[in-house]
């Protein structure tokens, strides 16, 4: 290999063993066996295990466009169906992986920002391209949402559900904590995209609700509508008219 691929090879291998096994449990031992290179060839690019790690981290932050962003731009021009496509991306990640492992960023996050300012940075980088780029596709379209949402902190948000939805379906072993998040996310899409179009004069039977994927949030079942407690309201009873009583005739 050339030395950019042999660089490129142990970022690569790097990554993924700090996904899989977690930084402090994978040895420079694994790394360069699995990647295929000697240790003078590692050390030639990286001087120690911590340095790797602050190139894990510039890496992933170099490839976050188009390895995670480009297939939901491709998947639709629609900015918001733009988002549920990314975390329908990570939902099927968590599936094909049995609900473990999670995002490699945020375990990074839980288990080495702590330790090292360089290092925190680089998460918090990561982060913030991830929010920039999905903040970027709600920008693109000014009459989807609401003019005074926010729309970078509506991105952050959008970040903030996709990990915590990840988080619960690792600790849960089940993908419905996940699809919960994201059903409650999509309600609250709609919600804002329905002010939009009220904003802009859109009747009401002409708003359509956030498109994607996603599993959407269940029905409720046919025992909790018939449980629920009836809105409609009793009419009020008219009053019975009063009978005039007849007059009494004086007594002679």
């Amino acid at each position: 290999m050339t030395t950019p691929d042999t660089r490129t090879r142990i970022l690569d291998v790097a990554f993924q063993l700090f996904h899989e096994q977690g930084y402090h449990a994978t040895g420079i031992s694994t790394i360069l066996r699995e990647a295929g290179v000697n240790a003078g060839s590692l050390y030639h690019f990286f001087a120690s295990k911590e340095a790797l790690l602050l190139g894990v981290l510039e890496y992933a932050l170099s490839a976050m466009a188009f390895v995670v962003m480009a297939p939901a731009e491709a998947a639709t021009p629609d900015p918001v169906a733009r988002v549920f496509a990314l975390l329908d991306w990570y939902r099927g990640n968590m599936n094909s992986w049995g609900c473990k492992m999670g995002c490699p960023i945020g375990n990074l996050a839980l288990e080495v920002s702590d330790n090292d300012p360089k290092v925190r940075a680089l998460i918090d980088a990561n982060f913030r391209n991830w929010a920039d780029h999905v903040s970027g596709w709600l920008h693109s379209d000014s009459a989807a949402l609401p003019a005074r949402v926010n729309r970078r902190q509506l991105a952050t948000f959008v970040l903030t559900v996709m990990e915590g939805g990840i988080m619960q379906a690792r600790a849960a072993g089940s993908i419905r904590p996940f699809d919960d998040s994201v059903a409650q996310l999509r309600a609250y899409f709609d919600a804002l995209r329905a002010l939009a179009a009220l904003e802009r004069g859109t009747p009401m039977a002409r708003i359509v609700s956030s498109p994607g994927t996603s599993t959407p949030p269940a029905q409720p079942t046919k025992a909790a509508a018939d449980a629920a407690p009836s809105r409609r309201k009793s009419r009020p009873r008219s009053p019975k008219p009063r009978t005039r009583s007849s007059p009494r005739r004086k007594r002679r």
